[in-house]
C-alpha cells in the first residue's frame, strides 16, 4: 500500500501557525504535521526557537539546528518575523486570516501585549482555533510563573511517587510533562476543528501543563481522591498488583506484570514453582500485595535459571505480560519498531548528503503510518515563499528582509 504524500492525511488542507518554543508547543505542532497539516513556524529573526540551540551536539547548537529542534519540527515551514515592528505585525495579521489554527506557548498575556489577544484574533478570523499552552494556564494565582518540565514534574506530585522510599522525590528521565502538554494541546485542537466543521465556530483553548500532568497520573491520583490513600514511591513495583514490577534474572532485568490470577498461575507453572499458587502468602491478590518482598525472592530464585530474553519469549508466549528492560538504543533497534516504521530517515537540513533520523508518533491510519512531510527547516528558510503567498511583491519582501523585519 502506498504511503499518503502527507502522512495519514487526516489534517490535509489545515493550516497551522506555530508560534511555539522548545518542546510542549513544538511537539503539539509536530503531531498535527504528522497527520498532514501545513505547519508554518513563526520565529524571531536572528535566533528563532530556543530549541535550535539545545541538544547533545554542540556544533548543531551553534548552527541553530539543535537535536531538540530537529526532533519536533520536521515537515514544518519556517518564517522569521519581528513582531515588535508594525510591518511584522501586519505579516502576522495576513497569515492569521489564512490559517485554521494558531498555537503558542508564551506566558499568558505575551501575545496580547503584542497586539494579538484572543479578541483580536477572533476579529481577524472568526473560525480560527487559538490554542495557548502554558505551565499553569491563563487563569489562577500561578498563571504568570515561568515553568519548565522539571518544575511541573515536581509541583504535580509526579516526583513524589517516582523512585524508592530512599531516592524519592525523583524526576522521570525524560520530559514527560512537556510531552503530555503537547499531546493534550494537539488533541484539543483536533476536537475544536471537529466542532468548527459542524458549526463554523473557532475557539480558544487554554492548556495547562500542570493540570495535564496531574490528570495523567492514573491510580496515584484516583487512589487519593476516591480511596483516601496517599500514593508513595515504590520503585519499580506497581501498587495495584503483585507480582508486577522488575525482577532479576540469570542475565538482565525483566518486567513482569502478572496482574490477573490466571497470569500468576501460569507464571508459577512456567517457573517450575506451582507450589506458590497455594502458598497462603501468595494465593490471593491482596495477600500477594501484602507479601511483595518474599514473593519477589521466590520468583527471582527461579528466574536465575535463564536470561531475561529467554524468559520474555517463554512467558509472553504463554500470555504472561513480560519483557526485558532495554536501553533507548536497544528499544529503537527492535525489529518490531523497525517493521512499524516509527523512525524516519530524512535529508538533513542544508545538507542533502547527510541523513536526519526522527520519530513519527506510533499511529497508523487506514494502514498508513504517520510520517513527516519533509525535513526540519533552516531558520527563516521559507520566509520569502510564505510572504509571496500572502501577497507581498518582490520589492516589499526585499525591504522587509533588508530592515530585519523578516
Amino acid at each position: 500500500m502506498s504511503e499518503h504524500p502527507f502522512g495519514t492525511g487526516l489534517l490535509s488542507g489545515v493550516r497551522v501557525i506555530d508560534m511555539t518554543n522548545v518542546l510542549a508547543g513544538p511537539f503539539a505542532g509536530y503531531q498535527l504535521a504528522l497527520h498532514g497539516a501545513e505547519v508554518i513556524k513563526v520565529e524571531a529573526p536572528g535566533g528563532g526557537d530556543l530549541a535550535r540551540r539545545l541538544g547533545a551536539d554542540a556544533d548543531l547548537n551553534r548552527a541553530r539546528l539543535g537535536a531538540s529542534f530537529l526532533a519536533q519540527n520536521a515537515g514544518k515551514r519556517s518564517i522569521t518575523v519581528d513582531l515588535k515592528d508594525e510591518r511584522g505585525k501586519e505579516v502576522l495579521r495576513r497569515l492569521v486570516r489564512t490559517a485554521d489554527v494558531l498555537v503558542e506557548n508564551f506566558r499568558p498575556g505575551v501575545l496580547e501585549r503584542l497586539g494579538f489577544g484572543a479578541d483580536v484574533l477572533r476579529r481577524l478570523n472568526p473560525g480560527l482555533v487559538y490554542c495557548a499552552i502554558s505551565g499553569f494556564g491563563a487563569t489562577g494565582p500561578l498563571r504568570d510563573r515561568p515553568a519548565y518540565d522539571q518544575v511541573i514534574q515536581g509541583l504535580s506530585g509526579m516526583m513524589s511517587t517516582t523512585g524508592t522510599p530512599g531516592t524519592a522525590p525523583l524526576r522521570a528521565g525524560y520530559p514527560v510533562a512537556d510531552t503530555l502538554g503537547g499531546l493534550a494541546a494537539a488533541y484539543a485542537i483536533c476536537a475544536a476543528l471537529v466542532r468548527r466543521g459542524r458549526t463554523g465556530e473557532g475557539g480558544v483553548l487554554d492548556v495547562s501543563m500542570l493540570e495535564t500532568a496531574i490528570t495523567a497520573m492514573g491510580w496515584a491520583v484516583s487512589n487519593h481522591l476516591i480511596a483516601g490513600v496517599e500514593p508513595r514511591p515504590m520503585g519499580n513495583d506497581n501498587a495495584t498488583a503483585a507480582p508486577s514490577g522488575t525482577f532479576r534474572t540469570g542475565e538482565g532485568a525483566l518486567n513482569i506484570a502478572a496482574n490477573k490470577q490466571e497470569q500468576f498461575v501460569a507464571l508459577c507453572r512456567l517457573l517450575g514453582r506451582p507450589d506458590l499458587v497455594t502458598d497462603p502468602r501468595f494465593a490471593e491478590r491482596e495477600a500477594r500485595k501484602a507479601n511483595r518482598g518474599p514473593l519477589q525472592e521466590e520468583l527471582e530464585e527461579a528466574l536465575a535459571a535463564r536470561s531475561a530474553a529467554e524468559w520474555e519469549e517463554l512467558l509472553a508466549g504463554e500470555g504472561v505480560p513480560a519483557a526485558r528492560v532495554l536501553t533507548v538504543a536497544e528499544a529503537l533497534d527492535l525489529d518490531h519498531v523497525a517493521q512499524r516504521g516509527l523512525v524516519h530517515d530524512l535529508p538533513f537540513p542544508g545538507d542533502a548528503e547527510r541523513r536526519l533520523r526522527v520519530l513519527g508518533n506510533g499511529i497508523h491510519v487506514d494502514g498508513q503510518r504517520s510520517a513527516p512531510q519533509g525535513t526540519a527547516p533552516l531558520l527563516g528558510e521559507h520566509t520569502e515563499d510564505v510572504l509571496a503567498e500572502l501577497g507581498y511583491d518582490a520589492g516589499e519582501i526585499a525591504a522587509l528582509r533588508e530592515d530585519g523585519v523578516a
